[in-house]
C-alpha cells in the first residue's frame, strides 16, 4: 500500500503542477542493484567475485563508451560487494556485461518499470541510469527486492484490487543485494564509516 505520495512541494518548487512521482527522469544508480541482483541469480557473480575497476574503454554506435566512477578514480579488483554498496561505475557496466542489456531490460519491464525502450536503445550506459524512470516504478521495483523477489502492483487507494504478484527475482539473490545495501562497511569506500545513510537499525540504501 501508499501510505504517502508528494509530488512535489506546492509553492516552494519551481514546478508546483508537475507531479515528479510519475515524470519520468534519468535513474541515476538507482537500477544497479536489479543488474547484480541478475548476476547473483544467474551465478555469474557472488558478493565475493572480485570485478575490474580500471579504465573501460567499450565501442558503441555513436562512438567510444568510458564510463567513470564519481571520484573520478579507479581503485582496480574490488570484490562484487563493495562494488554495489560504495556504487562504482565501471564494475556496475562490466556486471551489466555479463548479464546482458537484453536480460535486464526483460528484467525491469517485470518488475514494474513500464517505459523501456528497446535494449539497444541503451547498451552498456542502462547499467549507469540512461532509461528515465518514474519513481512510482522505482519504489515498486524496489519493493520486489523487499519482498524476496515477488512483482507486484502498487495499491494506491484502499479500495484497489491487490493484485497478482509474479517472482522476477529469486529470493536469496534479493536477499545478498539487501545484505549489501545494508552494510555501511560496503559502501565505505565511497560514502565512509559515518555518513547519514549509516542508521542504528536494518535499513537497505
Amino acid at each position: 500500500d501508499v501510505l504517502a505520495w508528494v509530488g512535489s512541494s506546492g509553492a516552494l518548487s519551481a514546478s508546483p503542477r508537475v507531479d515528479f512521482v510519475r515524470a519520468r527522469r534519468q535513474a541515476g544508480s538507482t537500477l544497479k542493484p536489479f543488474v547484480y541482483a541478475l548476476a547473483f541469480e544467474d551465478r555469474l557473480l557472488a558478493p565475493g567475485s572480485l570485478l575490474d575497476d580500471s579504465p573501460l574503454d567499450l565501442p558503441t554506435g555513436f562512438g567510444d563508451y568510458r564510463p567513470e566512477n564519481y571520484d573520478r578514480s579507479f581503485h582496480g579488483p574490488v570484490p562484487a560487494r563493495v562494488a554495489l554498496g560504495s556504487s562504482l561505475n565501471v564494475p556496475a557496466v562490466r556486471t551489466l556485461e555479463r548479464v546482458g542489456v537484453d536480460r535486464a531490460v526483460v528484467a525491469l519491464r517485470a518488475l514494474g518499470v513500464a517505459g523501456l525502450e528497446r535494449a539497444d536503445h541503451y547498451g552498456p550506459s542502462l547499467a549507469l541510469g540512461s532509461a528515465d524512470v518514474t519513481l512510482y516504478e522505482l519504489v515498486s521495483a524496489y519493493r520486489a527486492l523487499a519482498r524476496g523477489g515477488e512483482a507486484g502492483l502498487l495499491r494506491v487507494r484502499a479500495d484497489d484490487p491487490r493484485g497478482v504478484s509474479g517472482r522476477v527475482l529469486g529470493a536469496g539473490a534479493s536477499f545478498l543485494v539487501a545484505d549489501i545495501l545494508a552494510d555501511r562497511g560496503s559502501r565505505s569506500l565511497t560514502f565512509g564509516l559515518e555518513s547519514a545513510l549509516a542508521t542504528h537499525y536494518w535499513s537497505a540504501v
